[in-house]
């Protein structure tokens, strides 16, 4: 590694908007990282993500231009 042009690496405190904090490291100058949303407070990791059902949509459009498109091919 060439000497003096890399950032200094140091402890860093993130903390959510959901009140968890946590302490990595990073090139952030201040130590300190304000997050928006976190893994203790993501519908994904907190098992409550609703999963939207598209499926009706395509039926529709392929009863619609579905037999259309593939005539025209």
């Amino acid at each position: 590694m060439k000497r003096d042009i890399h950032p200094e690496y140091v402890e860093t405190t993130v903390s959510c908007t959901c009140g968890n904090s946590f302490t990595t490291r990073s090139t952030v100058t201040s130590g300190t990282i304000r997050a928006d949303i976190c893994s203790a407070c993501h519908p994904f990791y907190t098992g409550k993500q609703k999963i939207l059902d598209t499926g009706g949509r395509v039926a529709r459009f392929e009863a619609r231009f579905g037999k259309q498109a593939a005539a025209k091919k």
